[in-house]
């Protein structure tokens, strides 16, 4: 079946090559804390460390890296709410390719800021009864950029995310249980076509909060479904429906998604401040609420890998957060 999917294992070796060097191999974390909570041998990818906070300047730098010289001037156009972003402005700068962001107006504020201190234009709209996707499309008409580049749906955007879980599967123990958490699904799909190219055998599960479980209702239906706008703390993941290109892949090669409670991430958020000592948004801690609260299945006796995704947040909304 994998040898059918839109994104294959070699999609993401070449662009592990094409982001050497322009991304940080970031580090692996442990906690003998989460060990003994858990029951397992848990292992983060720390990619709240990477340039930019998060892991989404992988996927950036290869979409970009892809284009032509001669059409680089033309600039692209890009939509998220906020990591992304931020990662395209930063590809966009150095690879000397001007960037278009498209950006909710309710973004956290200090994610339009970085977009824009990395050199990128910023065009607001309103996520509640605009369509990004539209929007973006429409200002990529009028711009005449060289490509709209999505934050999930696109190939080398996908493979560019796997490079992480190569990094993990080289420079870690080999992981029984992986849990990434699920947006629009360019994280996962990345993940899973190198995990299981690696390890067979391993248990891959996608994490959503209740209140964005777009994949769940989706897989649930057998096909990919749309949502109400949702409501959840994680910003990184109020995605409506799977993508186009990630729906395949994530179907085909993850075991299980699995959903958390809001409350459950701010419970994540207290031990990874707490005892990691590490800061991450919200969407960073959703895995890791699924391993705590036993969501992901079981794990005792297990090694687990897992990925701190990103931590741009605003440090009042994390004040208040964990109280």
């Amino acid at each position: 079946m994998a040898t059918s999917l839109p994104l294959s294992i070699s999609d993401v070796r070449a662009a592990a090559r094409r982001v050497e060097g322009a991304v940080t191999r970031t580090p692996l974390v442990t906690s003998r804390t989460l060990d003994a909570l858990t029951g397992a041998h848990v292992v983060a990818k720390a990619e709240n460390l990477q340039r930019t906070g998060s892991f989404k300047v992988r996927g950036a730098w290869n979409r970009l890296a892809l284009l032509p010289p001669e059409e680089r001037p033309r600039g692209v156009v890009a939509y998220s709410s906020g990591n992304h972003a931020q990662a395209v402005a930063l590809a966009g700068r150095e690879l000397g390719v001007p960037v278009t962001v498209v950006m909710p107006s309710d973004a956290p504020a200090s994610k339009r800021a970085a977009t824009e201190g990395y050199g990128a234009r910023v065009v607001p709209y309103d996520r509640a009864s605009e369509s990004r996707e539209e929007v973006a499309a429409r200002v990529a008409d009028e711009s005449g950029a060289a490509a709209l580049v999505p934050p999930y749906d696109d190939l080398a955007v996908m493979a560019g995310q796997g490079t992480a879980a190569l990094e993990l599967l080289e420079d870690g123990p080999v992981p029984d249980v992986v849990v990434v958490p699920l947006g629009g699904g360019g994280l996962l799909s990345g993940w899973a076509t190198a995990v299981r190219d690696a390890v067979p055998g391993a248990r891959i599960v996608g994490v959503e909060t209740v209140g964005a479980d777009d994949w769940v209702r989706s897989r649930a239906a057998g096909r990919p479904v749309a949502i109400d706008p949702p409501a959840t703390i994680a910003d990184g993941i109020r995605t409506l429906s799977p993508g186009a290109l990630t729906w395949p892949v994530v179907d085909a090669l993850v075991d299980d998604v699995v959903v958390v409670r809001d409350e459950d991430v701010v419970e994540a958020l207290r031990l990874v401040v707490g005892r990691l000592k590490l800061v991450v948004e919200p969407t960073g801690a959703v895995a890791l609420a699924a391993l705590l609260t036993g969501a992901a299945g079981p794990v005792a006796g297990r090694t687990v890998a897992t990925v701190l995704c990103g931590g741009n947040v605003d440090l009042p909304a994390l004040a208040a957060l964990l109280g």
